[in-house]
């Protein structure tokens, strides 16, 4: 099985370190007295889900540290493409941020072409955390441990389907992708709009495995109604400790994780960044806030500026990777 490389390209990290100077890295101070009204946090999806959540987390703890008003905007619309259009256009002075995801920088620019550039356009603040993906099977399957799940599927080639949670450019679609790649598997795609109704059809016996993020899938794991094979990320998720990784089952150095952060538009001040960066390095050190982010399944990180800028370009090579092994075609 060949490794999933995860050392970001040195142009892409180049580019990172250019555009942070132009984010602010480097300027005067001009934004001492920053905030002095409220700020809008743009999420790029409906209210409700893991994303919006923790966006609604962030604000809070932002108003209360900051003694500000930080505003959650919703802004749907073209998989989230939409808000970070905006944000992207946005005055560079602070006072509209975009809470980035996975999908949003690093998924659907390589899918769709989008009117913003991921590595140009934002200043990354601070990675809140990681949502790793865990791979899930119908009780009735046979298989309990991945070395099992390998060996029952490649008895039955391309005859036995999984779910494609979201449809091809989607997150949980991906990380099968890369899975089947890595393990020579061949598997069939039933796609669905969604993980939660894949996850609906997996219980009830409908649809034999998916990838999920494991803040979707942990109460009816404690119920029974689906097993756990292994996190998709490299060492085991603290959600559940009991449950193997893929690179430990086997499958070297796997590695796809969901993820969520701040940024703002390129050219904000540094003393902006800086301060929100501050921020957060202090939520993720908070027992109360961390227990939050448990509860909705995050490993937090808490990163500033540079390394969440590395972090990004190492998640743009490796989301690209699967978006061309997954055959994802370019819109």
């Amino acid at each position: 099985m060949k490794p999933i490389v995860r050392t970001p390209p040195a142009k892409l990290v180049a580019v990172f370190a250019l555009f942070l100077a132009a984010a602010g890295l480097g300027q005067p101070a001009k934004a001492q007295d920053w905030p002095t009204r409220p700020v809008r946090i743009i999420v790029p999806f409906a209210a409700g889900g893991n994303i919006d959540v923790l966006g609604r987390l962030v604000a809070q703890r932002l108003s209360e540290s900051m003694g500000r008003q930080f505003i959650v905007e919703n802004r749907v619309g073209g998989n989230g493409v939409l808000a970070a259009e905006a944000v992207a256009r946005s005055p560079a002075d602070g006072y509209t941020l975009l809470w980035a995801s996975t999908s949003v920088i690093a998924i659907f620019p390589a899918v769709t072409k989008v009117a913003y550039d991921p590595a140009k356009d934002f200043a990354p603040i601070s990675l809140l955390g990681t949502n790793p993906h865990v791979l899930i099977v119908n009780p009735n399957v046979p298989a309990k441990t991945v070395s099992e799940f390998i060996a029952y599927v490649k008895a039955q080639p391309n005859k036995i389907a999984y779910a494609g949670g979201g449809g091809p450019g989607s997150a949980s679609n991906l990380v099968m992708s890369l899975f089947l790649k890595l393990a020579g598997l061949e598997m069939q795609n039933v796609s669905y709009r969604g993980t939660a109704p894949a996850l609906t059809d997996l219980i009830a016996g409908h649809i034999p495995v998916m990838f999920i993020p494991i803040s979707e899938v942990q109460s009816h794991a404690k119920e029974g109604t689906v097993r756990l094979l292994a996190v998709s990320s490299k060492t085991r998720a603290h959600q559940a400790p009991e449950v193997p990784s893929l690179h430990e089952s086997g499958v070297a150095d796997f590695h796809a994780v969901s993820w969520t952060g701040l940024m703002a538009p390129a050219g904000t001040p540094k003393e902006i960044i800086n301060r929100l960066a501050a921020e957060f390095a202090t939520a993720v050190k908070d027992p109360k806030f961390l227990a939050a982010l448990e509860q909705a399944g995050v490993d937090p990180a808490g990163d500033g500026p540079e390394k969440f800028a590395s972090f990004i370009a190492s998640e743009m090579a490796l989301w690209a990777e699967a978006v061309r092994i997954a055959g994802v075609k370019l819109q």
